[in-house]
């Protein structure tokens, strides 16, 4: 039970740092690409993807997946209403966007999720038109830059409202790697105390035989040549003073 509870703490955490570490590059490029590169939107034929927060997240996350530890990892804005059509949100992301619209205090949801070939943690959390800047690309057509219209047409991705939930940010991570951590542990652990108790065993064993059998082995050959008429002292190797059955069983064949 306490392994569980240590692997759930630990697919938390990674979950947690994960979608904290996307929230960072959203900001670095709200505050410091976006301002930079937001002039050149309305005259750039070409749009600039760069310059859009989901865009950057999405593509460091990315990165990130080309390390094969995190190969199986995922991270989706998904939005009910989205520009770019891969983040669009499935049936799943919709319930979770769905539940974010009607209790607006609720900040995070965490669960698990079945996806093809293995169970996943999901976290989300809601993500909210907080800028007037935002509108700019997701007002209407006539106010999005023409680069953008021109990459994405002007079907989707408007009418959104400040303060309005459009979406969920959601990383997810497969649990069977830490499952498989925990089972390890697990073993190891058992074999450990396998181990320990087996010594444990062995040194009872010798403790035992040291002080109780050998010295009774010693009392039956004594009492033996005793009753055959030899002349012997009994050495029983047990203490006179005490008082425990083996110094009155000695002090009585003495005796």
């Amino acid at each position: 039970m306490l392994l569980e509870q240590n692997a759930q703490k630990t697919i938390r955490d990674r979950a947690n740092l994960l979608i904290e570490t996307m929230n960072a590059v959203r900001d670095y490029t709200s505050t410091q690409i976006n301002p930079k590169l937001a002039s050149r939107l309305k005259s750039e034929e070409k749009f600039i993807p760069q310059t859009v927060p989901a865009y950057s997240a999405r593509e460091v996350f990315e990165g990130l997946r080309d390390n094969p530890e995190y190969q199986e990892f995922f991270y989706k804005e998904a939005t009910l209403n989205p520009t770019n059509l891969r983040d669009r949100a499935d049936e799943f992301e919709t319930k979770v966007v769905e539940n974010f619209r009607s209790s607006p205090k609720l900040k995070q949801i965490t669960g698990f999720r079945a996806l093809p070939g293995s169970d996943m943690y999901y976290i989300a959390r809601p993500l909210v038109v907080k800028s007037e800047s935002c509108l700019r690309c997701h007002s209407t057509p006539e106010l999005a830059p023409k680069s953008q219209i021109a990459t994405y047409g002007d079907k989707n991705g408007f009418g959104w409202q400040l303060n309005e939930i459009v979406g969920a940010q959601i990383v997810s991570i497969p649990i069977i790697a830490v499952w498989q951590e925990s089972q390890t542990l697990r073993s190891l652990i058992i074999l450990v105390l396998g181990i320990f108790l087996l010594l444990t065993i062995l040194l009872n064993s010798l403790l035992i035989r040291r002080i109780i059998i050998v010295p009774i082995q010693k009392n039956c050959k004594g009492v033996k040549k005793k009753l055959k008429g030899e002349k012997i002292r009994l050495d029983l190797n047990i203490s006179r003073e005490t008082k425990l059955e083996f110094g009155n069983i000695s002090q009585s064949n003495e005796r």
